[in-house]
């Protein structure tokens, strides 16, 4: 995607990070906002300020992303606390729906785990 950049109208964008929706916007906005009679001092300003928008945006959705990945690992040690109480059972358990119970908290396990590789994987 072509932008101006630090008064350099041949500059590519192209992003060492994930690209984020704010990332792509301000790459539209950069090409719509480089007029060629703008000053080299003004498209330098403005430059600096998409390029230090798209930063925070990129930090935002990166401290987003690891707080999901956080709240889906303490889901997880939650979870494990009550399998805990699997090892108390035997297999004369009589209510047979308890196993059911504790196969659907693995499930659970396997939904936060995939949950949370999502969202380490798109940093």
């Amino acid at each position: 995607m072509k932008a101006g950049h630090e008064g350099d109208a041949d500059y590519t964008f192209e992003p060492t990070a994930a690209t984020t929706s704010a990332s792509q916007l301000i790459g539209r906005l950069r090409r719509v906002l480089r007029p060629e009679d703008l000053d080299c001092a003004c498209r330098e300003t403005l430059n600096g300020a998409l390029a230090r928008f798209d930063e925070q945006e990129r930090r935002r959705e990166t401290r987003r992303r690891l707080s999901t990945a956080r709240e889906h690992k303490e889901r997880i040690a939650s979870i494990l606390h009550f399998l805990s109480e699997l090892d108390a059972l035997t297999e004369a358990e009589s209510d047979r729906t308890v196993f059911e119970e504790f196969a659907l908290l693995f499930v659970e396990i396997t939904r936060s785990a995939d949950a949370a590789v999502s969202a380490l994987r798109g940093l």
